[in-house]
């Protein structure tokens, strides 16, 4: 009889949340299935970046002389690097979290044993996951067209955390503030935009002093001339792109943590 009673014992169900680090982590895998598996998201995050990077890199197309010493990929292997990450911190992030909002799918998490702030932590590293196999891949096509890195990997991790932690809080402020079709369509004219004047494949050079000045305020081009500093040049820490990054990190993170919206 009271063995009976033990294995019932066994069987009896606990109720309860799972451990907070088994959900962000489950949560985080969904989060980054759920984009490679999106078709438009792979064009944005893989293809448009390799692309840019093989055609610039092997046709004359923008002029890149009087910019430093180094080849054409040298050059741009730095800005397509800071444009991978614009594309998945920030567009990537706007848009799928924009829909998400309006879809309800947000609320319903958000009414979830996940607290909001652990599904925003789950977001990031997800993003975080993709960025590393952007990384990778195009450190791979980077080196087969010669490109000859230089300086401390630790400073170009520095500089993309940053880089990631600012596009990634404006991206959660436009898609916590906007409407879902609004969101789409800013999102990818800031990254039309910034593709064009953020220093990726044109030089900031090219621009008037004034329009440079401002440009170099933004979180973009302190990115990949950041970047380029310390791969093509050896540079050690880009102090005046760091802090760039690190206020640009620290605004957009607070308010998006003030004010997104759920709902």
């Amino acid at each position: 009889m009271s063995t009976d009673t033990g294995r019932a014992e066994g069987f009896t169900p606990r109720p309860g949340a799972a451990p907070l680090g088994r959900m962000v982590l489950a949560q985080a895998l969904l989060e980054t299935r759920m984009l490679l598996r999106h078709g438009e998201q792979l064009l944005l995050t893989v293809v448009i970046p390799t692309v840019l990077l093989t055609l610039f890199s092997l046709v004359d197309i923008v002029d890149v002389s009087g910019t430093g010493g180094g080849s054409r990929v040298d050059y741009l292997t730095p800005g397509v690097l800071a444009l991978a990450v614009l594309s998945t911190a920030f567009t990537g992030q706007a848009i799928s979290t924009g829909f998400e909002r309006r879809y309800g799918v947000l609320k319903r998490l958000g009414c979830s044993p996940l607290p909001r702030w652990a599904l925003m932590v789950a977001k990031t590293c997800s993003v975080l996951a993709i960025e590393i196999l952007q990384i990778a891949l195009l450190t791979c096509v980077a080196l087969a067209l010669g490109w000859s890195p230089h300086g401390q990997p630790l400073t170009v991790a520095l500089l993309l955390l940053l880089g990631t932690a600012a596009f990634s809080g404006l991206g959660l402020l436009m898609a916590g503030t906007l409407r879902a079709e609004a969101t789409l369509a800013a999102a990818n004219l800031v990254f039309v935009l910034l593709l064009l004047c953020g220093g990726v494949v044109v030089p900031l050079e090219r621009f008037p002093d004034g329009v440079r000045a401002g440009l170099e305020l933004l979180p973009v081009p302190a990115l990949a001339e950041g970047l380029r500093e310390v791969l093509r040049e050896g540079a050690g820490l880009p102090w005046e792109q760091l802090g760039v990054l690190g206020v640009w990190a620290v605004l957009a993170l607070a308010a998006a943590a003030r004010f997104f919206r759920w709902d």
